[in-house]
């Protein structure tokens, strides 16, 4: 089964043309190192809830929306061998999280297996 590294971020409405550029990039990347797929959707229907939520899960500000994304690999090792050419690639390198399009310090990431596909 494959394995899906996840990102659940916060970014300002106006830094989305931007942000999208840099995923645009960062996409490429992934893709052209092994990864099956790249994935960067902005919320459309996404409400807050009473306990939890997108939104209370990055801390949403006003002006602010929520961006849900995914990468798929083949497998844990195969994410792992992508990954580590995806930070050694200079094309993504000096990234300053001052100048980014989204604060990185309320981003949520993990990996996961699969465990159904239909």
């Amino acid at each position: 089964m494959q394995y899906v590294d996840g990102f659940i971020i916060a970014v300002p409405k106006k830094n989305l043309k931007a942000y999208q550029a840099l995923a645009r990039k960062a996409g490429k990347i992934w893709k052209e190192y092994g990864a099956l797929e790249y994935r960067e959707c902005v919320a459309e229907d996404v409400k807050v809830g009473k306990l939890t939520s997108f939104p209370r899960s990055v801390k949403l500000k006003p002006g602010e929306t929520v961006i849900f994304s995914w990468i798929t690999y083949k497998s844990r090792k195969h994410r792992d061998k992508v990954n580590a050419n995806v930070m050694k690639d200079p094309r993504l390198g000096g990234m300053d999280p001052k100048t980014m399009p989204f604060d990185a310090k309320r981003m949520i990431y993990g990996g996961f297996d699969t465990i159904v596909t239909m």
